[in-house]
């Protein structure tokens, strides 16, 4: 007999996984302590989890995946022969539509003008802000900036002034974090540059005093200036996305969270596993009255939320307050973090649908 951790390694399926797949029936363990609760997998259970774990690896719907278990032992093979067959036609069906999509995108925009225009100036825009408070907003977005290769545009942090105001901004797709600080000195049109994180970082070790710095924009060069300390180096040479766009989001529930307690309930509390979520997810229950709780392991039904643990945490951390404000809406639409006293400064997590 394998215990569920066991069962887990030897298998490559994760313990969440094998937890859903026993609440749905398609691979109940051999025996359950009746006191414990605990799992214990036989040992002819192991070649069906690791047949599991392909099936779900080529992302086999759930109804087929317990007929292909069903059928697999058996002396005939057709209908386990022919789920397969349909289901890498179903693949094969996707792939080449998704081809064709993609194709369609990259003529239109081979076809059309880039209709965004620089929001960098010929002139240089110098600006004087609070060291302190220029730290704290790098703080608060650091965690999400994005370090995927693949993506360039998001390796850093985008610094927009506009309005007597600088927003720095981060994303990594997953999740998006905005602050920000009040700046004086500049009066003309609103200037974007997105600073490296390397950059950035070396900024951030500049702001250890309680005195104001200076901040210079000249052309594709951007400069901090704290005391006689710098730190100067190229922008990225990319077009930051219109995040404006992105934080535009229904009114949602607003509850204000004790964040010691419900950072140690996300920290300690279950997790469960999914295919194509990046890290373990936190389902966080959302009631009608706005109070939020993390949801049991078995947990089902309307009003939970799937998010990655380690950006809730990152984010709870980010905010650097004891209270701070959680918005709510669908199952499918961001979760937003926010300070009580500053609303411009929030962490946006991208939530996951959970397998039904």
């Amino acid at each position: 007999m394998r215990s569920i951790g066991e069962m887990a390694r030897e298998s490559g399926l994760g313990v969440s996984a094998l937890r859903f797949y026993d609440r749905t029936g398609v691979l109940v363990p051999d025996r359950v302590d009746p006191v414990s609760g605990y799992r214990w997998y036989g040992p002819g259970q192991l070649d069906e989890a690791r047949l599991l774990a392909r099936l779900r690896r080529a992302a086999m719907p759930l109804a087929d995946i317990r007929l292909v278990l069903a059928g697999w032992t058996g002396a005939d093979t057709d209908l386990v022969r022919q789920l397969l067959q349909a289901h890498l036609r179903r693949l094969e069906q996707g792939l080449s539509g998704a081809r064709e999509e993609f194709s369609a995108l990259r003529r239109l925009l081979d076809q059309r003008e880039n209709p965004m225009t620089s929001l960098r100036t010929d002139t240089a825009t110098r600006l004087s802000l609070s060291g302190p408070d220029l730290a704290a907003a790098l703080d608060a977005v650091r965690f999400a900036a994005g370090t995927d290769p693949e993506l360039p545009v998001l390796g850093g942090i985008h610094f927009d002034v506009e309005d007597g105001t600088l927003h720095v901004v981060a994303t990594d797709r997953y999740r998006m974090a905005v602050a920000r600080v009040r700046a004086d000195g500049h009066g003309g049109p609103r200037v974007q540059v997105t600073v490296p994180l390397p950059l950035a970082d070396a900024m951030r070790a500049l702001l250890d005093g309680g005195r104001d710095v200076r901040l210079a924009v000249d052309g594709d060069r951007v400069t901090l200036e704290a005391g006689d300390r710098q730190a100067a180096g190229p922008c990225l040479g990319h077009d930051f996305p219109d995040y404006r766009r992105l934080v535009r989001l229904p009114e949602g529930r607003r509850t204000v969270l004790d964040v010691p307690a419900f950072r140690e309930a996300v920290r300690t509390g279950p997790v469960r596993e999914q295919d194509g979520a990046p890290g373990d997810l936190t389902v966080l229950a959302v009631a009608d009255d706005g109070s939020v709780t993390v949801a049991g392991e078995g947990a089902a039904g309307e009003g939970l939320v799937a998010v990655n643990r380690a950006f809730l945490l990152d984010a709870l951390a980010a905010g650097a307050r004891d209270r701070l404000v959680l918005e709510s809406g669908a199952p499918t639409t961001p979760l937003v973090v926010r300070r009580p006293e500053d609303a411009g400064t929030f962490s946006l997590l991208m939530p996951v649908r959970l397998e039904s």
